[in-house]
C-alpha cells in the first residue's frame, strides 16, 4: 500500500547575493582575451542581471584568470576587460579575480573557495547565504567549498561528467535565475556537456 504523500517542501528562500563565473557563463568564452573589443555578451546575461537587481539582490563575478600567472595577460587587462563587460550588463556590485597559473596552489583559484568567500565579504553576506552559477565544474566545486549554493549552466565547453556531477543544473543562464529567486531546489534537465577536455 502506498504512502499518502507529505506536504510539499517549502521553497527555499532567495540567496542574498548571486555570483557569476566571467568567461562562458556571463561573457563569451575568448581565451586570455586581453581586448574589451572582444567582449561579447552570452545570451539572457543583461536580462539574468537586471532581473536580480529588479529584485533587489546583489550580484558578483568570480573569476579564475590564469593568463595574468601564465604571462599572457597583465593585472591591467583584467580589469579592462571587465570593465566593458560590466557596462554591457548594466553593472553588478563587486568583481574579482584569481590571477594564479594552476600550478602555484593558491587558495582562491576556483575549485578552491577563496574567490566565493572574498566577494561575499565585499557583498556583506555570508557565503552560505550566496548561490554561484557557472559553466564548469570548478565553479559548482567553489560554492560548495564555501559553504554557497552551486548551480551548473552547461556549454558546449562543459564536460559530461561535470554535468552528472552537479546537484544543480539548468539549461540556461535565465531559466538558472529565474529559478534562484523562486527558490527552486531541484535539479533542472540541462544540456549534455561535452564527452572530455580540460577546464580553464
Amino acid at each position: 500500500m502506498r504512502r499518502p504523500a507529505g506536504p510539499p517542501a517549502e521553497p527555499a528562500p532567495v540567496p542574498d547575493a548571486v555570483l557569476f563565473d566571467r568567461d562562458g557563463t556571463l561573457v563569451v568564452d575568448v581565451p586570455y582575451n586581453a581586448d574589451p573589443a572582444e567582449v561579447r555578451l552570452m545570451p539572457g546575461a543583461r536580462e539574468s542581471v537586471r532581473l536580480l537587481r529588479e529584485h533587489g539582490v546583489p550580484t558578483g563575478v568570480v573569476s579564475n584568470q590564469s593568463g595574468v600567472g601564465r604571462g599572457l595577460l597583465t593585472p591591467a587587462d583584467v580589469l579592462r576587460v571587465n570593465r566593458r563587460a560590466d557596462a554591457l550588463l548594466g553593472g553588478l556590485d563587486v568583481w574579482v579575480f584569481c590571477p594564479h597559473a594552476p600550478s602555484e596552489g593558491c587558495l582562491c583559484r576556483k575549485p578552491a573557495p577563496g574567490l566565493v568567500l572574498r566577494a561575499a565579504r565585499r557583498l556583506g553576506v555570508a557565503p552560505e547565504r550566496c548561490a554561484v552559477v557557472g559553466d564548469i565544474g570548478a565553479d559548482v566545486s567553489a560554492a560548495r567549498a564555501a559553504g554557497a549554493y552551486g548551480v551548473l549552466v552547461p556549454t558546449a565547453r562543459t564536460l559530461a561528467e561535470e554535468v552528472a556531477a552537479a546537484p544543480h543544473t539548468a539549461p540556461d543562464l535565465l531559466t538558472a535565475v529565474r529559478g534562484l529567486l523562486a527558490g527552486v531546489r531541484e535539479r533542472v534537465p540541462a544540456r549534455p556537456g561535452r564527452p572530455e577536455g580540460e577546464g580553464r
